[in-house]
Parts: C-alpha cells; sequence; structure tokens
C-alpha cells in the first residue's frame, strides 16, 4: 500500500486539466524538480487538453521523496491517426533526458480527446512487490 495519503491538486489552465499528487509519502506538498520538469515538457510537446501526472515513487522500494516512477495521461490531437505503439514513442522522445537519469518506470495512457472522453479514468497501478517477485500476503 501506497506510504502517507495521496492528495490531489486540480489545476485549471488555459482549458487544460492537469492533476498532480502528493505521492512520495515525503509529506511535501506539490510537485518536486522531476515532475516539475516532466510537467513542462509534455505540455510544450503536446499542448494537451488534459494532462494528468502522478508521482507513484512512494508506493516502490526507494527512499522518501524519490522521483523515480510515474504515471501519466496526456490528451492531445496530435495523437489522432497514430497507433499507440507511435503515441508512446512521441511520449518517450519528449522525456528521453528523464528516462535515461532520474526516471525509472513510466505507465503512459496517451489518448485523443474524443477517446478521454469517451472514458476519462487515468489506470491504477497494481502494488509493488518490491523486486522479489512474489506475491504479497498481507
Amino acid at each position: 500500500m501506497l506510504r502517507g495519503r495521496l492528495s490531489r491538486l486540480l489545476f485549471s489552465m488555459a482549458g487544460r486539466v492537469c492533476l498532480s499528487r502528493e505521492s512520495s509519502g515525503s509529506g511535501a506538498v506539490g510537485p518536486g524538480p522531476v515532475e516539475a520538469v516532466i510537467r513542462s515538457k509534455l505540455e510544450q510537446a503536446f499542448k494537451p487538453e488534459v494532462l494528468e501526472l502522478r508521482n507513484e515513487s512512494g508506493g516502490h522500494a526507494v527512499p522518501p521523496g524519490s522521483e523515480t516512477h510515474f504515471r501519466v495521461a496526456v490528451v492531445s490531437s496530435r495523437f489522432e491517426g497514430l497507433s499507440p505503439l507511435q503515441r508512446h514513442r512521441l511520449v518517450h522522445a519528449a522525456l528521453s533526458e528523464e528516462l535515461a537519469g532520474p526516471v525509472h518506470a513510466l505507465a503512459i495512457q496517451a489518448r485523443t480527446p474524443a477517446q478521454w472522453r469517451e472514458n476519462p479514468q487515468i489506470d491504477v497501478s497494481p502494488a509493488c512487490l518490491g523486486g522479489s517477485k512474489k506475491t504479497r500476503t498481507s
């Protein structure tokens, strides 16, 4: 289970909705430096209608305050006509520096505005098993 309580902050910026979480369990409110860079790069690259970014590092075996595991939902007309693989490649290209450095894991939901209207939900990541690959008993 995630350490600490996750809180949602809703921002409305020029017609876009951005959700952020305090998710590292460190007690710090607001995005850390890696999260801020990811958000900025995705906003610049895709001009998203919706951008939801979650730092899920607190649910993994990393020190408190880490920024290593993220989940992102990006809704952009730039994805029209592209396959899911092509969309993921675009997101990876936009975040190539972060993926080569501090970010260990990135779960991506890249949708068109029409797809988001049909299902405006961000997926939930499964609980981390700590690298042991064993089923949790508690």
